[in-house]
């Protein structure tokens, strides 16, 4: 007879090993693991004693930090002319995550940014010839917000598999891991920090990727292991003469990592919208929210969008950006099983409506970010979101149908 349990393990990484040899390295791998996360711990908690476990924007008091931060941007080569054929809309097909079948053992679709693009193209909102594609985030781009410690971090798998919340990915080699999973991550790293660029020369620029908020300088989590937004902020500072950002943040989990590394930072103003009844319960982090709007389990649309439009007025009078950062995530939708809210799909489409429109009535560019979205439908409703967009002329991707 079989044994059922080691049958699921079999078919969960598709028949990669003989079910004695995936028990041994499961095993083995959960040991690994397990001894990881304590010396990750001992080492956290070290560093906090001795004071230097500190935000990347609060390390920025020396001069010399500040000097090889801006050595580094210059230097870069993500930001480059986009000719006037392409529109804003930013996407490469190393977006997608596909990885044996193990990244179905996580909940979010690691396919959602492809299925995005797919939709937008059959529903011919954009053409395919004119979408712009990123180049991957180089280590020298990283170290810009990373410390190279953080960066070595990631060469073990077992780091890796705690970041993503997928144990499995621990038994792998770090080359393969590398390969499949952090290097979809570093490209859409280049499509948000790209996304300023042209957000500044076209008025608003979407990232069908990026919006890896629970990542900081220091550490990864919550599927993000590169702080893309802290990213994409100080390039903006460094090459658009850029001062002033404002996130709006309007994933349902807090963005506990773009608030560590921009914690009492006056160029940063962080508008966030968030059910704090879920991941992460950064209480720390939270201290650094300019504007705080929490949305418990089971709000529904209407009082979703009452909430925002306050929350909106009040930025208004509060901060006067150049610049502005939208993550919008789509775990908000009703049914998904981490964001436990009850926004509609035309919820959504009304919320990115808002904010777009709150951009352009004050002529802010605006950067878009996919971020969270925990079920199959996010991809249509994103795209179903875009298109509206289009429609409402508040983006032009070069075939708006109707003007309002």
């Amino acid at each position: 007879m079989k044994n059922p349990v080691v049958t699921s393990w079999t078919e969960s990484t598709r028949n990669l090993f003989t079910p004695v040899i995936v028990l041994v390295i499961t095993f083995a791998a959960t040991v690994k693991l397990s001894q990881s996360l304590y010396r990750y711990n001992l080492r956290r908690r070290s560093r906090a004693r001795s004071g230097t476990m500190s935000s990347s924007s609060s390390s920025d008091n020396g001069t010399g930090v500040q000097a090889r931060r801006r050595s580094r941007i210059l230097s870069s080569t993500l930001y480059f002319d986009i000719p006037n054929s392409k529109v804003p809309l930013i996407y490469s097909s190393t977006y997608d995550i596909t990885f044996l079948g193990i990244e179905k053992l996580h909940p979010f679709d690691s396919s959602k940014w492809g299925r995005i693009c797919g939709f937008l193209l059959v529903d011919n909102v954009v053409d395919k010839n004119c979408i712009v594609e990123p180049l991957e985030a180089s280590k020298n781009d990283l170290l810009v917000v990373h410390s190279e410690a953080y960066l070595n971090c990631l060469k073990k798998s077992a780091n890796v598999a705690m970041i993503i919340e997928v144990p499995h990915v621990a038994v792998f080699p770090n080359c393969l891991v590398q390969q499949k999973v952090l290097y979809p991550f570093r490209n859409q790293v280049g499509g948000t920090i790209l996304a300023a660029k042209l957000a500044k020369e076209r008025g608003w620029a979407i990232n069908v990727g990026g919006g890896f908020h629970h990542c900081s300088g220091e550490k990864g989590g919550g599927f993000c292991a590169y702080a893309d937004i802290s990213l994409c902020i100080h390039f903006a500072f460094e090459r658009l003469n850029i001062s002033r950002v404002m996130i709006i943040d309007l994933d349902a989990h807090q963005g506990n990592g773009h608030e560590t590394d921009f914690a009492n930072d006056s160029r940063v103003y962080i508008l966030d919208v968030y059910n704090p009844g879920i991941y992460p319960f950064d209480y720390e982090a939270r201290r650094y929210i300019d504007q705080k709007v929490e949305v418990v389990s089971g709000t529904t649309t209407n009082e979703y969008l009452r909430k925002l439009d306050e929350a909106l007025e009040v930025s208004v009078h509060s901060f006067d950006p150049e610049l502005i950062v939208y993550n919008a995530g789509t775990d908000i939708l009703d049914g998904d099983p981490l964001g436990r809210l009850k926004i509609s799909p035309d919820g959504i489409t009304n919320r990115d409506e808002k904010v777009f429109r709150f951009a352009r009535k004050r002529n802010i560019p605006i950067v878009m970010l996919t971020s969270g979205g925990y079920m199959k439908s996010s991809a249509r409703v994103i795209a179903d979101s875009i298109t509206n967009l289009s429609n409402k002329c508040l983006i032009d991707t070069g075939k708006n149908m109707t003007a309002t």
